[in-house]
């Protein structure tokens, strides 16, 4: 038996949440999350159709966050530490304007992290992301694969039944082996 791994698990996730459009802030970390996505869209060298860089958080909510608004559902993969530039995007447009939006974030700051100036913003991000209205869901290694492969789908679904962001967070230490 194959264990498919935290990456594919989380690519094939937002995928069957039946996302229309995925954007992604680039960071080494999710590389292997955006591999997958542009592999199962038939994208190759780093190209898909439907898997599309972006500069900053805040354009990824202004860009995907807008979809609902024409029948379509969007995904955004990330750092967690970017919820510092998009908070005011998805608490003014997304939440205001009940627009559906999956977001996974990969999180910083916990055990494992190297970079001793990332926990200040990311430890307390679940914290100020509850705070600020946002629903979200928490994954570690604790979890297998699979669950992190329904939760990420089901929270897509979640967030098309409430009309609201649906934020999941995955710390990738120590699953599979390495960080990402």
């Amino acid at each position: 038996m194959t264990t498919k791994s935290y990456t594919q698990a989380v690519a094939d996730g937002i995928w069957s949440a039946g996302t229309d459009l995925i954007g992604y802030v680039p960071s080494v970390t999710i590389a292997p999350v955006i591999d997958h996505l542009i592999t199962a869209d038939g994208g190759t060298a780093g190209i898909s159709e439907r898997v599309k860089p972006l500069s900053r958080e805040e354009e990824a909510v202004g860009v995907l966050g807008a979809l609902p608004l024409a029948g379509k559902f969007g995904a955004i993969v990330m750092q967690d530490n970017g919820f510092g530039n998009s908070l005011t995007a998805l608490t003014t447009f997304s939440l205001s304007y009940h627009l559906p939006l999956l977001i996974f974030a990969n999180t910083r700051g916990g055990p494992g992290e190297y970079n001793s100036m990332i926990h200040s913003i990311s430890q307390p991000m679940p914290t100020i992301l509850r705070t600020a209205g946002l629903h979200v869901l928490e994954l570690d290694r604790r979890s297998s694969s699979e669950d992190w492969e329904q939760t990420v789908a089901e929270a897509g679904v979640h967030a098309r039944m409430t009309y609201r962001p649906v934020v999941v967070l995955g710390s990738f230490w120590n699953t599979d082996g390495k960080v990402a």
